[in-house]
């Protein structure tokens, strides 16, 4: 199993493209704008999305990928997601106002896409390849989730404040070889980030102290006018792991 960064920052900008993973061929893990990078023909491969929750820099691309490819589909793209992040998608975004609702277009029998709703613990698998659905503590209802197979496995924090519970899971999962985890503002933005329910790299540091496994460590959705301060911040606190900022176009072989 591959996974690819198509987005991993906290904004836009040149080369900035926001949350989102492809998993081997198939799978998007988020949808943000890194999706829009892909060709048709990658697109129309696309059968599953799994969603964090429904903020517009990890949904932004959804939208738009069902409308282009959905005619090249012999079957519906699958949205796995909270019923939470459903609800709000269906209330703000595929809501004939925002956009179609291409769960009901173009037949009510042959839509375009459905939502499968995924519960915390919950593991969906495809193929050899599952999904847990973790906890996160985010400012609407969100998840992280655990992506593995029978031989390796890769944590993703999704958008999360201090999460005891993220880290007691990574230190319990077997063949546990990646920890992608977001740090979006520096130190100095201390307030903000509390509010905004997100990580800084002194609250990073934190979690990391209770990491007991080694693995890598990779850092995303940095906000792009303080990336290199939060690098800076990163490297003087890294502490015994020492996090890595994770790139759009980054491989991961598990």
């Amino acid at each position: 199993m591959q996974v690819r960064v198509l987005g991993c920052s906290g904004g836009i900008g040149a080369r900035a493209r926001t949350t989102s993973f492809l998993v081997d061929h198939d799978i998007l893990l988020d949808a943000g704008t890194g999706v829009e990078d892909l060709d048709l023909e990658a697109l129309a491969r696309i059968d599953h999305v799994f969603l964090t929750h429904s903020h517009l820099d990890h949904i932004a691309a959804l939208p738009l990928l069902v409308d282009s490819a959905g005619g090249l589909r012999s079957s519906p793209l699958v949205v796995h997601a909270l019923p939470e992040t459903i609800a709000a998608l269906r209330a703000h975004i595929f809501n004939w106002v925002i956009w179609p609702d291409f769960t009901t277009i173009p037949q009510p029998d042959r839509p375009w896409m459905v939502f499968e709703p995924i519960a915390l613990d919950q593991v969906v698998t495809l193929d050899g390849r599952s999904f847990r659905a973790l906890p996160a503590n985010h400012t609407v209802p969100a998840l992280g989730y655990q992506v593995f197979n029978e031989r390796a496995a890769l944590v993703f924090s999704g958008d999360t404040g201090p999460n005891e519970e993220l880290w007691r899971i990574a230190n319990t999962v077997p063949q546990l070889r990646y920890l992608i985890v977001e740090t979006a503002f520096p130190d100095s933005d201390h307030e903000l980030a509390v509010a905004s329910r997100h990580l800084h790299p002194a609250l990073l540091a934190e979690g990391l102290a209770s990491l007991r496994r080694d693995v890598q460590v990779l850092v995303t959705h940095l906000k792009p006018s303080d990336r290199q301060t939060i690098a800076r911040e990163l490297a003087a606190g890294a502490g015994l792991h020492v996090p890595r900022l994770l790139e759009r176009g980054d491989l991961f072989e598990l």
